[in-house]
């Protein structure tokens, strides 16, 4: 099955939010908004095993300070695996923070953030996860920002089976969202509104399954990386003064 001219409708409930979330148009669109009464969320209605998933977000407009907006595929449990993208909101002018984690087995810790080359308020971007067995990478606009290879080889635990739905939603989160919580939600900005369209999942008898990152796109991770990571735990001394995790030396 292939979901391509993506329907809201078909293929996403919106599950919390009390009419805060919306699909529009149709089923072309698909908004969720925050007050300071509550925030939004959906998930798809189809599990992935393996995906190559791709959707449009416009963020926030504006001062969206302490506010998160939260893409992600997640198995339930509490052993889950979860592939996220975390858009963490900012001072009107200031950068949006793309902070991005995988947990196996219900660990995560494995944090890296980025700016963007680009303002995501002004215009819709496609945030795009590809996961088969080789290799997790999270792309900007089919750029590469990071990639998680599965390296069981060397013992450590790769997401590979446990099927995972796609969730989105928006909540409050000043007490560490942005500059770690100095900034607090200015609730006269509300509503806060993140919008979707767009979304596309092939399944997994593609190509891409056995698909790695050819020389131009490991250029371009390595371009982001140099340019616009602010934080990777694979750099964090204070943090592991014992040593890095497996990965981050392979």
């Amino acid at each position: 099955m292939m979901v391509s001219g993506s329907n809201f409708l078909q293929d996403f409930d919106i599950t919390w939010g009390d009419g805060r979330g919306k699909i529009v148009n149709n089923g072309e669109f698909l908004t969720l908004s925050l007050d300071k009464y509550s925030g939004s969320g959906f998930q798809s209605k189809n599990e992935y095993l393996f995906g190559k998933i791709d959707m449009q977000i416009k963020l926030v407009p504006g001062n969206s300070a302490g506010t998160v907006t939260a893409y992600y595929l997640s198995s339930e449990g509490e052993n889950h695996d979860e592939i996220d993208f975390e858009f963490l909101g900012n001072l009107s002018g200031e950068p949006y923070t793309v902070h991005t984690n995988v947990y196996t087995q219900g660990k995560g810790e494995r944090e890296q953030q980025f700016h963007l080359w680009f303002d995501p308020t002004a215009d819709f971007h496609t945030f795009s996860v590809l996961w088969n067995p080789q290799t997790i990478v999270f792309s900007v606009d089919n750029t590469p920002i990071r990639e998680f290879k599965n390296l069981e080889k060397i013992g450590v635990q790769f997401p590979k089976n446990q099927p995972m739905k796609l969730y989105s939603s928006i909540w409050n989160a000043d007490q560490w969202a942005t500059r770690g919580g100095l900034i607090k939600t200015d609730w006269t900005q509300a509503p806060f509104t993140a919008s979707y369209r767009n979304f596309n999942a092939e399944p997994n008898n593609k190509p891409w399954m056995s698909q790695r990152l050819d020389p131009i796109s490991e250029e371009k991770l390595k371009w982001v990386q140099k340019n616009y990571m602010i934080y990777n735990y694979c750099a964090d001394t204070e943090r592991f003064p014992q040593g890095f995790p497996p990965e981050c030396n392979a």
